[in-house]
């Protein structure tokens, strides 16, 4: 078993001031630090995701913005992967399966932005590719979103994202028990 941490999206846009502000990202991106740094000092793999809109019309993570940036707690370090991707799934036009192939992972442990589109996304196509996944859930974060007139709270809504992963996609833990582990 080879382990490899898969940080997906923790970029300014989702923060307060960016175009996206997500519900509590902040918390979510200091935990992913502490997840962060556990693995560098293991030596274990670390991939850093991040997303670029591409699409006209889009309102965050516009090209040559500075919402298009890592969040400084998980600024990507030399010898770390950095994967660009213009979709919700880290898979879709991207190399990140051949890399992690190449490098004997089986095994990824996810963090990142937003738990119910691109950590959603990217953790149900890991799993159908085979790799056994583990989401860390306070190292993740959701949108307050409205649907048919309802709003539905953000963290309403990652709670829901991870009932949904945990057991059939992927083991969905906290931080404390994934470092204690």
């Amino acid at each position: 078993m080879t382990r490899a941490l898969l940080i997906v999206d923790i970029q300014l846009d989702y923060f307060p001031g960016g175009a996206f502000p997500l519900v509590e990202p902040e918390a979510a991106a200091a935990a992913a630090g502490d997840v962060l740094e556990a693995f560098r000092a293991s030596g274990e793999p670390v991939v850093h995701v991040f997303h670029v809109s591409t699409g006209d019309g889009a309102t965050f993570f516009r090209p040559g913005t500075a919402g298009l940036a890592f969040h400084p707690a998980v600024e990507p370090r030399d010898g770390e992967l950095v994967v660009e991707k213009h979709v919700p799934n880290s898979f879709v036009g991207t190399g990140l399966e051949a890399s992690l192939r190449e490098r004997g992972v089986t095994d990824l442990v996810i963090v990142g932005m937003m738990s119910s589109m691109c950590v959603d996304s990217t953790t149900r196509a890991a799993h159908e590719l085979g790799f056994t996944c583990t989401v860390v859930a306070d190292a993740c974060a959701a949108p307050d979103l409205v649907h048919g007139g309802t709003t539905v709270a953000g963290r309403d809504v990652h709670a829901a994202f991870m009932a949904a992963l945990d057991g059939s996609f992927a083991t969905v833990v906290t931080s404390e028990a994934l470092l204690a582990a």
